[in-house]
Parts: C-alpha cells; sequence; structure tokens
C-alpha cells in the first residue's frame, strides 16, 4: 500500500512539470513572434510617369453595305442555267447565269440579211448615180433626172445606215443573256431557276458586297456638340481581327427620336471579313492630353476611404486616395493624389493597409534574362 501511495505521488509530481515545461515554451515562443512581428508583404513597384492621354468616346453600332446589287435580267428570256449558289464567293466579272439567245441569233440572221439586201440596193444606186453624172455632162439626160437618183442614193444610206445600227442592237441585246457580277461579294440569294421565263427587270440573284460598308455609331446627345466630321475613329467588328482606322463622314442633322442619339457615319472600304449587317466598335478620338499621370490599373484598390494606391518609401507602404480620370490600355489617368515619379505599389497592392510593411519582390530567373536579352 505504502508502494502504490509512492508511485502514484510520482506519476502526479512528473505530470506537473511536464506541464510547466510547456507553458513556459510556449510563453517562448510568443516572444519570439512578438519581436520578429508580421512578416512584410512581397510587392513589385513601378514609378508614376506622364504621357500623351486621347480623349476618346466609345459606341457600338451596325454596318451596312452600300454595295448590294440585285442582278437582273435586261432581257426577255428563259434561263438556261445559274452557275453560282448561295454563300459562294464571287468576283467582279464572273459570269452568274446563262439566259436562251435562240431568239437572239434569227433576229441577228434577219438583220444581216437585211443589212445585205439595202448593201445590193445601194450598190445598184451608187452605180447608176455614176452613169448619170456622166450623161448629164453630156447633155444627154437632164439635171432633175440625176437630182432624183441622188435623192434615192441618200435614202438607201440612210437605210443602210438604220439596218447596221437594228443588226448591232440585236448583238448588244444577245450578249446581254450572259450575266456577269457588277460587283465582288457573296451570293445571298438565288431569286429565280432554272427554266423560268425572265422579263425585262426580273432578278436572278441577289449580291452582297463588303467592298464599301458604311457604319452607323449611335453616340449620346449630350456630347454630339463634340463630334464633328473629319476627326478620327477607330472601328472593329467581331467578324474580323481586323480594326480599321477611319474619319468621320458625317453626321445626321436631326437627333434619333426613340434613343435620343446623334448617328455619326464612317466608311469602310476593302477591309476583309467584315460583313454587312454585323456589329461594330467605334471609338471616336475627341482630342488628346499631352501629359496625364498613368499609373497600372492593379495598381488602384477600392477601399472605405474611396480609390487609393500605395506609395512606397522605405520598407513601408502609404495609403494615397486619390481621383481617377480615364481608363485606356490598362491604365489609369490619375487627376489628384500622387505626383511624378513616385513609387507606386502594382502587384500585391490588393493585401496591403497603410504603412504595413512591404518587401520588392526578386525578378525570376527568366525576366532577369528577358532584360539581358533587350
Amino acid at each position: 500500500m505504502m508502494l502504490q501511495t509512492k508511485s502514484l505521488l510520482l506519476i502526479a509530481f512528473l505530470s506537473t512539470a511536464l506541464l510547466g515545461c510547456g507553458a513556459k515554451k510556449s510563453e517562448q515562443d510568443q516572444a519570439d513572434d512578438k519581436k520578429n512581428g508580421p512578416k512584410p508583404t512581397l510587392i513589385s513597384v513601378t514609378h508614376v510617369k506622364k504621357q500623351a492621354l486621347d480623349i476618346t468616346e466609345q459606341s457600338v453600332g451596325s454596318l451596312e453595305g452600300l454595295t448590294n446589287p440585285t442582278v437582273s435580267s435586261e432581257v426577255a428570256a428563259k434561263v438556261i442555267r445559274i452557275h453560282v449558289n448561295i454563300g459562294q464567293a464571287v468576283k467582279q466579272g464572273q459570269l452568274i447565269a446563262t439566259l436562251d439567245s435562240t431568239d437572239f441569233s434569227l433576229q441577228i440572221k434577219e438583220a444581216q440579211a437585211e443589212v445585205a439586201r439595202i448593201e445590193a440596193l445601194l450598190n445598184n444606186q451608187n452605180k447608176i448615180v455614176e452613169r448619170n453624172q456622166v450623161l448629164v455632162a453630156k447633155k444627154f439626160i437632164s439635171q432633175n433626172a440625176l437630182d432624183n437618183d441622188s435623192s434615192q442614193q441618200a435614202a438607201l444610206n440612210e437605210q443602210w445606215a438604220g439596218a447596221r445600227a437594228r443588226l448591232d442592237s440585236i448583238k448588244h441585246n444577245s450578249n446581254k443573256t450572259r450575266v456577269y457580277a457588277p460587283a465582288a461579294g457573296i451570293i445571298e440569294q438565288k431569286i429565280t431557276v432554272e427554266g423560268e421565263f425572265l422579263k425585262v427587270g426580273d432578278p436572278i440573284v441577289l449580291i452582297v458586297s463588303s467592298q464599301l460598308l458604311r457604319a452607323h455609331l449611335p453616340f449620346p446627345e449630350q456630347i454630339g456638340a463634340k463630334l464633328k466630321p473629319g476627326l478620327k475613329v477607330r472601328l472593329s467588328t467581331p467578324t474580323s481581327p481586323q480594326t480599321v482606322d477611319a474619319v468621320i463622314h458625317e453626321l445626321k442633322p436631326m437627333i434619333t427620336e426613340g434613343s435620343r442619339s446623334v448617328d455619326v457615319i464612317a466608311d469602310v472600304r476593302n477591309a476583309p471579313g467584315w460583313q454587312a449587317g454585323a456589329s461594330v466598335d467605334g471609338t471616336v478620338v475627341l482630342g488628346t492630353k499631352v501629359a496625364s499621370l498613368m499609373v497600372p490599373e492593379q495598381s488602384l484598390v477600392l477601399r472605405p476611404a474611396g480609390e487609393v494606391v500605395y506609395l512606397v518609401r522605405g520598407n513601408k507602404a502609404y495609403q494615397a486616395i486619390v481621383k481617377t480620370g480615364v481608363r485606356q490600355n490598362g491604365l489609369v489617368e490619375i487627376l489628384q493624389g500622387i505626383n511624378e515619379n513616385d513609387a507606386v505599389v502594382v502587384d500585391g497592392a490588393g493585401f496591403l493597409t497603410d504603412q504595413a510593411l512591404i518587401k520588392l519582390a526578386e525578378p525570376s530567373p527568366a525576366s532577369i534574362s528577358k532584360k539581358v536579352n533587350n
């Protein structure tokens, strides 16, 4: 019994000693943490620079095709063959359709026969006039007889000229039985079919061309006074990666009733991939600020005090409340709150508070190699 009591007392003593050591170690860790303090935040820094800034206004509009011809028949004839299909790209002068030319071939033969008949009569009359001129000189016939023959000769000449003109007209119409594309574009619609008889003016196909497009850009009426013909406008469309630099061609004089907007018009010529009916983004350059303070967008942080950036001074970051202006190409214009050449935090700004400890992130080997190569 005595031995068991001593064992229990020994176990209790050792447990108390261990607890005391654990508490002592915990207090030591707390002291070390207090001594070391919070870890600094890794950041990257840029310096505020002045640069030129375009004053712009943006709008989303639509593209209108100005060259969308409906190819129609110029003669009355039956459709023999249509050589194009919907969606096919065609070049200017490409054969679109072939019409029946049988009637014109017969008319040409008839006109040629008439020309030959009049030519025969005219040749004979020419000989009569030549003989009568000799006879008049010898006073065998009167001058009146020669005048009558000369009149008939002139009349036959006019008939021959008329027959030749009719023959040329029939040949010209015969050529119209082969229908060609008046402009390059895409076949949007086939309006007739093979075997159908067409009258003059009946449509055959509709071609949509992108050679000349017109961009309509609606802008708010309050900036209408700033817009004028000749201003530069940058255009882009979802159907093409190509950006087009154009100028304002004209402004419609009336405000659009439904949207209360100003319709700004700019022309686009021969832009690959651009299509009539597509949407278009337009950016009008109203002017240029020669020197604006610009910082990267990631430097700007929203805090309870407002929009702020963090300035680097020593190993701390200090909060600066700023007033912003235009945002463009990943940069933000700062109107007030910082000065040129101030060191501003870029990466890591969202993790900072006023007077937080900071540490510049060391550049990676890849970025160092890139700098050396440059």
